[in-house]
Protein backbone atom coordinates (compact mmCIF):
# COMPACT_ATOMS: atom_id res chain seq x y z
CA UNK A 1 0.00 0.00 0.00
CA UNK A 2 1.32 3.40 -1.09
CA UNK A 3 2.12 6.28 1.16
CA UNK A 4 -1.22 8.15 -0.54
CA UNK A 5 -3.22 5.49 -0.18
CA UNK A 6 -2.34 4.94 3.92
CA UNK A 7 -2.88 8.64 3.90
CA UNK A 8 -6.65 8.84 1.97
CA UNK A 9 -7.30 5.96 4.49
CA UNK A 10 -6.69 7.41 7.38
CA UNK A 11 -8.28 10.76 6.44
CA UNK A 12 -11.58 8.82 5.35
CA UNK A 13 -11.44 7.27 8.73
CA UNK A 14 -11.22 10.53 10.76
CA UNK A 15 -13.97 11.39 9.01
CA UNK A 16 -16.47 9.04 9.39
CA UNK A 17 -15.20 9.30 13.35
CA UNK A 18 -16.22 12.79 12.97
CA UNK A 19 -19.62 12.07 11.65
CA UNK A 20 -20.49 8.75 13.08
CA UNK A 21 -19.68 10.53 16.61
CA UNK A 22 -21.51 13.80 15.86
CA UNK A 23 -24.42 11.67 14.70
CA UNK A 24 -24.17 10.15 17.99
CA UNK A 25 -25.21 13.30 19.56
CA UNK A 26 -28.12 14.19 17.29
CA UNK A 27 -29.60 10.49 17.75
CA UNK A 28 -29.36 11.07 21.66
CA UNK A 29 -31.17 14.53 21.14
CA UNK A 30 -33.73 12.41 19.35
CA UNK A 31 -34.00 9.18 21.73
CA UNK A 32 -33.94 11.13 25.05
CA UNK A 33 -37.20 13.33 23.90
CA UNK A 34 -39.18 10.28 22.22
CA UNK A 35 -38.64 7.47 24.93
CA UNK A 36 -40.87 8.95 27.24
CA UNK A 37 -43.98 8.50 24.80
CA UNK A 38 -44.23 4.78 25.10
CA UNK A 39 -42.50 5.00 28.80
CA UNK A 40 -45.30 6.77 30.04
CA UNK A 41 -47.78 4.33 28.88
CA UNK A 42 -46.42 1.82 31.71
CA UNK A 43 -44.01 3.96 34.63
CA UNK A 44 -47.73 4.38 36.57
CA UNK A 45 -47.56 0.62 37.52
CA UNK A 46 -44.49 1.54 39.71
CA UNK A 47 -44.87 5.43 39.92
CA UNK A 48 -48.53 6.62 40.08
CA UNK A 49 -48.57 9.85 38.18
CA UNK A 50 -51.68 12.58 37.86
CA UNK A 51 -51.92 14.45 34.53
CA UNK A 52 -49.95 17.15 36.07
CA UNK A 53 -47.32 14.74 37.10
CA UNK A 54 -47.48 13.12 33.37
CA UNK A 55 -47.13 17.00 32.22
CA UNK A 56 -44.03 17.43 34.61
CA UNK A 57 -41.98 13.93 33.38
CA UNK A 58 -42.20 14.96 30.03
CA UNK A 59 -41.69 18.71 30.04
CA UNK A 60 -38.70 17.98 32.95
CA UNK A 61 -36.12 17.44 30.08
CA UNK A 62 -37.48 20.69 28.09
CA UNK A 63 -36.89 22.64 31.07
CA UNK A 64 -33.39 21.15 31.12
CA UNK A 65 -32.84 21.64 27.78
CA UNK A 66 -33.44 25.30 28.14
CA UNK A 67 -31.05 25.44 30.33
CA UNK A 68 -28.51 23.87 28.11
CA UNK A 69 -29.09 25.74 25.38
CA UNK A 70 -28.68 28.82 27.07
CA UNK A 71 -25.45 28.17 28.60
CA UNK A 72 -24.28 25.85 25.23
CA UNK A 73 -22.92 28.98 23.34
CA UNK A 74 -20.42 30.78 25.39
CA UNK A 75 -19.05 27.75 26.86
CA UNK A 76 -18.29 26.30 23.80
CA UNK A 77 -16.46 29.38 23.03
CA UNK A 78 -14.61 29.14 26.07
CA UNK A 79 -14.20 25.51 26.88
CA UNK A 80 -13.73 24.40 23.37
CA UNK A 81 -16.68 22.40 21.13
CA UNK A 82 -15.09 18.96 21.73
CA UNK A 83 -15.17 19.17 25.53
CA UNK A 84 -18.70 20.44 25.41
CA UNK A 85 -19.77 17.49 23.49
CA UNK A 86 -18.06 15.05 25.48
CA UNK A 87 -19.47 16.96 28.70
CA UNK A 88 -22.94 16.47 27.21
CA UNK A 89 -22.34 13.04 26.94
CA UNK A 90 -21.49 12.62 30.54
CA UNK A 91 -24.57 14.41 31.34
CA UNK A 92 -27.21 12.33 29.02
CA UNK A 93 -25.22 9.00 31.26
CA UNK A 94 -26.14 10.56 35.05
CA UNK A 95 -29.20 11.83 33.84
CA UNK A 96 -30.53 8.82 31.46
CA UNK A 97 -29.18 5.91 34.95
CA UNK A 98 -30.84 8.14 37.68
CA UNK A 99 -34.44 8.62 35.79
CA UNK A 100 -34.09 4.36 34.77
CA UNK A 101 -33.91 4.01 38.71
CA UNK A 102 -36.17 6.61 39.89
CA UNK A 103 -38.50 5.71 42.66
CA UNK A 104 -40.43 8.90 43.01
CA UNK A 105 -42.15 11.35 40.33
CA UNK A 106 -40.10 14.16 41.85
CA UNK A 107 -36.55 12.25 41.17
CA UNK A 108 -37.86 10.80 38.20
CA UNK A 109 -38.78 14.56 36.89
CA UNK A 110 -34.90 15.93 38.51
CA UNK A 111 -33.15 13.48 36.41
CA UNK A 112 -35.05 13.66 33.21
CA UNK A 113 -34.16 17.73 34.06
CA UNK A 114 -30.62 17.14 34.03
CA UNK A 115 -30.90 14.60 30.81
CA UNK A 116 -32.48 17.81 29.36
CA UNK A 117 -29.19 19.92 29.94
CA UNK A 118 -27.41 17.27 28.07
CA UNK A 119 -30.09 17.44 24.62
CA UNK A 120 -29.96 21.32 25.26
CA UNK A 121 -25.87 21.33 24.91
CA UNK A 122 -26.30 19.32 21.99
CA UNK A 123 -28.69 20.70 19.89
CA UNK A 124 -26.60 24.03 20.26
CA UNK A 125 -22.74 22.49 19.73
CA UNK A 126 -23.04 19.17 17.49
CA UNK A 127 -24.55 21.10 14.79
CA UNK A 128 -21.80 23.84 15.43
CA UNK A 129 -18.91 21.42 15.49
CA UNK A 130 -19.94 19.58 13.01
CA UNK A 131 -20.53 22.84 10.45
CA UNK A 132 -16.82 23.54 11.64
CA UNK A 133 -15.19 20.60 10.56
CA UNK A 134 -17.01 19.78 7.43
CA UNK A 135 -16.35 20.80 3.77
CA UNK A 136 -17.27 24.09 2.67
CA UNK A 137 -19.48 22.26 -0.36
CA UNK A 138 -21.41 20.06 2.26
CA UNK A 139 -21.58 22.78 5.06
CA UNK A 140 -25.06 23.79 4.12
CA UNK A 141 -26.79 20.22 4.16
CA UNK A 142 -25.75 20.01 7.92
CA UNK A 143 -28.56 21.81 9.56
CA UNK A 144 -31.06 19.83 7.88
CA UNK A 145 -28.85 16.58 8.78
CA UNK A 146 -29.60 17.05 12.06
CA UNK A 147 -32.85 17.48 11.77
CA UNK A 148 -32.79 13.86 10.04
CA UNK A 149 -30.68 12.35 13.22
CA UNK A 150 -32.98 13.61 15.95
CA UNK A 151 -36.04 11.78 14.01
CA UNK A 152 -33.33 8.31 13.83
CA UNK A 153 -33.18 8.96 17.44
CA UNK A 154 -36.81 9.47 17.97
CA UNK A 155 -37.49 6.01 15.40
CA UNK A 156 -34.92 4.20 17.92
CA UNK A 157 -36.56 5.40 20.70
CA UNK A 158 -40.39 4.16 19.75
CA UNK A 159 -38.54 0.37 18.68
CA UNK A 160 -36.88 0.08 21.80
CA UNK A 161 -40.42 1.11 23.61
CA UNK A 162 -42.15 -1.40 21.05
CA UNK A 163 -39.59 -4.40 22.02
CA UNK A 164 -40.05 -3.60 25.94
CA UNK A 165 -44.00 -2.99 25.58
CA UNK A 166 -44.94 -6.43 26.55
CA UNK A 167 -43.23 -6.61 29.88
CA UNK A 168 -44.01 -2.99 30.43
CA UNK A 169 -40.11 -2.91 31.10
CA UNK A 170 -40.00 1.49 30.99
CA UNK A 171 -36.43 1.75 33.15
CA UNK A 172 -35.05 -0.49 30.45
CA UNK A 173 -36.81 1.70 27.46
CA UNK A 174 -35.10 5.23 29.31
CA UNK A 175 -32.19 3.26 30.22
CA UNK A 176 -30.61 1.40 27.11
CA UNK A 177 -30.37 5.37 26.04
CA UNK A 178 -27.01 5.40 28.25
CA UNK A 179 -25.00 3.01 25.87
CA UNK A 180 -25.19 5.79 22.40
CA UNK A 181 -23.95 8.19 25.56
CA UNK A 182 -20.99 6.40 26.74
CA UNK A 183 -20.05 5.73 22.97
CA UNK A 184 -20.29 9.45 22.46
CA UNK A 185 -18.46 10.69 25.78
CA UNK A 186 -15.11 8.24 24.51
CA UNK A 187 -15.77 8.52 20.84
CA UNK A 188 -15.86 12.50 20.66
CA UNK A 189 -12.81 12.24 23.10
CA UNK A 190 -10.45 11.08 20.07
CA UNK A 191 -11.85 13.62 17.42
CA UNK A 192 -9.98 16.60 16.87
CA UNK A 193 -11.27 19.88 18.38
CA UNK A 194 -12.94 22.26 15.81
CA UNK A 195 -10.47 24.48 13.65
CA UNK A 196 -12.03 27.62 13.80
CA UNK A 197 -12.76 27.70 17.51
CA UNK A 198 -8.71 26.86 17.59
CA UNK A 199 -7.85 29.75 15.09
CA UNK A 200 -9.29 32.27 17.36
CA UNK A 201 -8.45 30.82 21.03
CA UNK A 202 -4.70 29.32 20.10
CA UNK A 203 -3.73 30.84 16.99
CA UNK A 204 -0.39 30.93 17.35
CA UNK A 205 -0.35 27.22 18.56
CA UNK A 206 -0.60 25.89 14.74
CA UNK A 207 -3.12 23.22 15.99
CA UNK A 208 -6.18 24.57 13.49
CA UNK A 209 -3.52 24.38 10.71
CA UNK A 210 -2.82 20.58 11.98
CA UNK A 211 -6.16 19.82 12.08
CA UNK A 212 -7.16 20.85 8.83
CA UNK A 213 -4.52 19.05 7.12
CA UNK A 214 -5.09 15.61 8.31
CA UNK A 215 -9.09 16.72 7.49
CA UNK A 216 -8.38 17.92 3.86
CA UNK A 217 -4.76 16.02 2.58
CA UNK A 218 -3.36 18.52 1.13
CA UNK A 219 -1.53 21.23 3.18
CA UNK A 220 -2.33 24.16 0.36
CA UNK A 221 -5.95 23.40 0.74
CA UNK A 222 -5.62 23.88 4.46
CA UNK A 223 -3.80 27.06 4.69
CA UNK A 224 -5.70 28.74 2.20
CA UNK A 225 -8.97 27.26 4.23
CA UNK A 226 -7.47 28.30 7.41
CA UNK A 227 -6.80 31.93 5.92
CA UNK A 228 -10.45 32.54 4.95
CA UNK A 229 -11.30 31.21 8.88
CA UNK A 230 -9.09 33.95 10.25
CA UNK A 231 -10.58 36.94 7.84
CA UNK A 232 -14.35 35.55 8.97
CA UNK A 233 -13.26 35.65 12.45
CA UNK A 234 -11.67 38.74 11.79
CA UNK A 235 -14.70 40.34 10.40
CA UNK A 236 -17.37 38.83 12.90
CA UNK A 237 -15.15 40.57 15.95
CA UNK A 238 -15.66 43.43 14.26
CA UNK A 239 -18.89 43.24 13.58
CA UNK A 240 -20.34 41.67 16.40
CA UNK A 241 -21.55 43.63 19.19
CA UNK A 242 -23.18 43.04 22.56
CA UNK A 243 -26.74 42.13 22.15
CA UNK A 244 -29.42 43.81 24.07
CA UNK A 245 -32.81 42.61 24.28
CA UNK A 246 -34.39 46.17 23.60
CA UNK A 247 -32.29 46.16 20.44
CA UNK A 248 -34.31 43.76 19.04
CA UNK A 249 -37.84 44.63 20.35
CA UNK A 250 -37.69 48.25 20.07
CA UNK A 251 -35.20 49.24 17.56
CA UNK A 252 -34.58 48.81 13.68
CA UNK A 253 -34.22 44.72 13.93
CA UNK A 254 -38.04 44.55 15.88
CA UNK A 255 -39.51 42.90 12.52
CA UNK A 256 -36.91 40.38 12.07
CA UNK A 257 -37.42 39.68 16.03
CA UNK A 258 -41.44 39.31 15.66
CA UNK A 259 -41.21 36.74 12.59
CA UNK A 260 -38.23 34.63 14.45
CA UNK A 261 -40.45 34.41 17.65
CA UNK A 262 -43.49 33.19 15.60
CA UNK A 263 -41.78 31.01 13.32
CA UNK A 264 -41.04 29.01 16.75
CA UNK A 265 -43.78 29.88 18.61
CA UNK A 266 -45.98 28.31 15.84
CA UNK A 267 -43.54 25.85 15.08
CA UNK A 268 -44.47 24.45 18.72
CA UNK A 269 -48.10 25.69 19.09
CA UNK A 270 -48.83 23.89 15.92
CA UNK A 271 -49.19 20.58 18.23
CA UNK A 272 -46.00 18.82 17.22
CA UNK A 273 -45.01 18.03 20.63
CA UNK A 274 -48.41 16.08 21.70
CA UNK A 275 -47.72 13.51 18.96
CA UNK A 276 -43.90 13.28 19.86
CA UNK A 277 -44.52 12.81 23.15
CA UNK A 278 -47.91 11.83 23.43
CA UNK A 279 -49.01 9.65 20.51
CA UNK A 280 -49.22 6.30 22.34
CA UNK A 281 -51.87 8.00 25.31
CA UNK A 282 -53.65 9.43 22.80
CA UNK A 283 -54.31 6.15 20.68
CA UNK A 284 -55.19 4.43 23.92
CA UNK A 285 -57.75 6.60 24.61
CA UNK A 286 -59.58 5.40 21.15
CA UNK A 287 -59.23 2.27 21.96
CA UNK A 288 -55.46 0.62 21.41
CA UNK A 289 -54.24 -1.42 23.45
CA UNK A 290 -50.69 -0.49 24.71
CA UNK A 291 -48.54 -2.64 22.54
CA UNK A 292 -50.55 -1.84 19.34
CA UNK A 293 -50.33 1.65 20.17
CA UNK A 294 -46.73 2.01 20.95
CA UNK A 295 -46.16 -0.06 17.49
CA UNK A 296 -48.49 2.44 15.61
CA UNK A 297 -45.87 4.94 17.03
CA UNK A 298 -42.87 3.34 14.96
CA UNK A 299 -44.84 3.50 12.21
CA UNK A 300 -45.10 7.32 13.28
CA UNK A 301 -41.84 7.63 14.17
CA UNK A 302 -40.76 6.02 10.76
CA UNK A 303 -42.64 8.47 8.65
CA UNK A 304 -41.40 11.33 10.31
CA UNK A 305 -38.08 10.07 9.59
CA UNK A 306 -38.80 9.17 6.10
CA UNK A 307 -40.46 12.62 5.18
CA UNK A 308 -37.21 14.47 6.68
CA UNK A 309 -35.34 13.05 3.65
CA UNK A 310 -37.27 15.02 0.85
CA UNK A 311 -37.25 17.86 2.77
CA UNK A 312 -33.29 17.82 2.77
CA UNK A 313 -33.85 18.39 -1.20
CA UNK A 314 -36.84 20.29 -1.33
CA UNK A 315 -35.98 23.08 0.99
CA UNK A 316 -33.08 24.39 -1.38
CA UNK A 317 -35.04 23.99 -4.20
CA UNK A 318 -39.04 24.58 -3.72
CA UNK A 319 -37.90 27.11 -1.33
CA UNK A 320 -38.16 27.90 2.82
CA UNK A 321 -41.71 29.40 1.98
CA UNK A 322 -43.34 26.91 0.43
CA UNK A 323 -42.92 24.67 2.67
CA UNK A 324 -44.13 26.12 5.22
CA UNK A 325 -47.12 26.89 3.62
CA UNK A 326 -48.05 23.66 2.07
CA UNK A 327 -46.52 21.62 5.66
CA UNK A 328 -49.10 24.02 7.51
CA UNK A 329 -52.25 23.20 5.02
CA UNK A 330 -51.76 19.14 5.57
CA UNK A 331 -51.14 19.97 9.34
CA UNK A 332 -54.96 21.75 9.20
CA UNK A 333 -56.60 19.08 7.11
CA UNK A 334 -55.12 16.93 9.53
CA UNK A 335 -55.97 18.12 12.54
CA UNK A 336 -59.52 19.18 11.44
CA UNK A 337 -60.27 15.37 11.02
CA UNK A 338 -58.72 14.31 13.99
CA UNK A 339 -61.27 17.02 15.18
CA UNK A 340 -63.93 15.74 13.48
CA UNK A 341 -63.66 11.79 14.31
CA UNK A 342 -62.92 13.01 17.92
CA UNK A 343 -66.45 14.93 18.38
CA UNK A 344 -68.59 13.29 15.94
CA UNK A 345 -69.38 10.59 19.19
CA UNK A 346 -67.98 8.00 16.74
CA UNK A 347 -68.20 4.43 18.80
CA UNK A 348 -64.45 3.02 19.31
CA UNK A 349 -63.91 1.31 16.65
CA UNK A 350 -61.77 -0.23 13.69
CA UNK A 351 -63.42 2.97 11.50
CA UNK A 352 -62.39 5.08 14.68
CA UNK A 353 -58.47 3.62 15.06
CA UNK A 354 -58.33 3.64 11.45
CA UNK A 355 -59.52 7.32 10.67
CA UNK A 356 -57.18 8.79 13.89
CA UNK A 357 -54.17 6.75 12.93
CA UNK A 358 -54.50 8.16 9.22
CA UNK A 359 -55.15 11.74 10.86
CA UNK A 360 -51.70 11.32 13.09
CA UNK A 361 -49.41 10.39 10.06
CA UNK A 362 -51.00 12.97 7.53
CA UNK A 363 -50.04 15.13 10.16
CA UNK A 364 -46.43 14.34 10.93
CA UNK A 365 -45.60 13.86 7.18
CA UNK A 366 -46.50 17.67 6.37
CA UNK A 367 -44.80 18.55 9.66
CA UNK A 368 -41.77 16.35 8.92
CA UNK A 369 -40.87 17.76 5.78
CA UNK A 370 -41.50 21.49 6.09
CA UNK A 371 -41.78 23.10 9.95
CA UNK A 372 -39.60 20.43 11.04
CA UNK A 373 -36.45 21.23 9.17
CA UNK A 374 -37.31 24.65 7.82
CA UNK A 375 -36.89 25.78 11.03
CA UNK A 376 -33.48 25.09 11.78
CA UNK A 377 -32.13 26.27 8.39
CA UNK A 378 -34.50 29.65 8.06
CA UNK A 379 -34.05 30.87 11.14
CA UNK A 380 -30.26 32.01 11.35
CA UNK A 381 -30.66 33.05 7.95
CA UNK A 382 -33.29 36.09 9.55
CA UNK A 383 -30.89 37.74 11.19
CA UNK A 384 -27.81 40.04 10.25
CA UNK A 385 -24.16 39.03 11.36
CA UNK A 386 -23.66 41.30 14.10
CA UNK A 387 -26.12 40.05 16.41
CA UNK A 388 -26.95 36.64 14.77
CA UNK A 389 -25.61 34.35 17.56
CA UNK A 390 -27.44 36.52 19.91
CA UNK A 391 -30.78 36.80 18.44
CA UNK A 392 -31.13 32.72 17.43
CA UNK A 393 -29.94 31.81 21.46
CA UNK A 394 -32.75 34.00 22.75
CA UNK A 395 -35.25 32.18 19.76
CA UNK A 396 -33.69 29.29 20.62
CA UNK A 397 -34.39 29.29 24.46
CA UNK A 398 -37.73 30.34 23.36
CA UNK A 399 -38.36 27.52 21.38
CA UNK A 400 -37.52 25.29 24.42
CA UNK A 401 -40.03 27.28 26.58
CA UNK A 402 -42.94 26.94 24.24
CA UNK A 403 -42.29 23.32 24.11
CA UNK A 404 -42.26 22.95 27.34
CA UNK A 405 -45.58 24.64 28.19
CA UNK A 406 -47.14 22.41 25.70
CA UNK A 407 -45.90 19.33 26.99
CA UNK A 408 -46.57 20.25 30.59
CA UNK A 409 -50.15 21.32 30.06
CA UNK A 410 -51.29 18.72 27.25
CA UNK A 411 -51.65 15.43 29.90
CA UNK A 412 -54.38 18.00 31.92
CA UNK A 413 -55.92 19.38 29.14
CA UNK A 414 -56.41 16.14 27.24
CA UNK A 415 -57.99 14.83 31.03
CA UNK A 416 -60.62 17.82 30.38
CA UNK A 417 -61.37 18.64 27.44
CA UNK A 418 -60.73 15.70 25.94
CA UNK A 419 -58.99 15.02 22.91
CA UNK A 420 -61.40 16.55 20.57
CA UNK A 421 -61.14 19.84 21.55
CA UNK A 422 -57.57 20.01 21.47
CA UNK A 423 -57.20 19.06 18.04
CA UNK A 424 -59.47 21.55 17.36
CA UNK A 425 -57.60 24.01 18.67
CA UNK A 426 -54.50 22.98 16.87
CA UNK A 427 -56.14 22.93 13.64
CA UNK A 428 -57.15 26.98 14.53
CA UNK A 429 -53.24 27.12 15.61
CA UNK A 430 -52.24 25.74 11.82
CA UNK A 431 -54.28 27.77 10.07
CA UNK A 432 -52.69 31.03 12.03
CA UNK A 433 -49.38 30.11 11.15
CA UNK A 434 -50.33 29.66 7.19
CA UNK A 435 -51.28 33.13 7.79
CA UNK A 436 -48.18 33.91 9.29
CA UNK A 437 -45.90 33.03 6.74
CA UNK A 438 -48.49 34.02 3.81
CA UNK A 439 -47.92 37.71 5.55
CA UNK A 440 -44.96 37.87 7.35
CA UNK A 441 -42.19 35.38 6.28
CA UNK A 442 -39.65 36.26 3.39
CA UNK A 443 -38.47 33.73 1.33
CA UNK A 444 -34.59 33.08 1.81
CA UNK A 445 -33.65 30.78 -0.38
CA UNK A 446 -30.95 31.71 -2.62
CA UNK A 447 -30.40 35.14 -1.09
CA UNK A 448 -27.75 36.87 0.45
CA UNK A 449 -28.22 37.57 4.25
CA UNK A 450 -28.04 41.41 3.87
CA UNK A 451 -30.88 41.18 0.80
CA UNK A 452 -33.39 39.57 3.46
CA UNK A 453 -32.37 41.72 6.15
CA UNK A 454 -33.56 44.57 3.65
CA UNK A 455 -36.52 43.13 3.53
CA UNK A 456 -37.17 43.30 7.38
CA UNK A 457 -35.20 45.64 8.69
CA UNK A 458 -36.34 49.48 8.32
CA UNK A 459 -35.86 52.77 10.42
CA UNK A 460 -38.15 53.91 12.91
Amino acid sequence: MTSATTSTSRRTARHFGIWFFGALGGILWGYDTGVISGALLYINKDIPLSPLQQGLVVSGLLAGSMLGAGLAGRLADSWGRRRMILGSGAVFVVGTLGAALAGSAEVLVGFRFIMGIGVGVASVVVPMYLSELAPKEVRGKLTSLMQLLVTVGILVAYIVDFAFSAGGDWRWMIGLGVIPAVLLMFGIYTQPESPRWLAVHHKDSGDAEKVLVSLRGDRAAAVAELREIEASARKEAEQAEPLRLRMLTNGRLRPIFIVGMLLVFFQNFVGINTIIYYAPTLLTNVGFGASGAILANVGIGAVNMLMTLPAMRLIDVAGRRPLLLYGALGMCVAMILLAVVNLSGLSTGPLLLALTLVGIIVYIASFSISWGPVQWVALPELFPLKVRAGAVGICVVFNWLFNLLVALAFPSLLATFGAGLNFLFFAVMTGLAFLFVLRLMPETKGRSLEDIGNDLVYDK
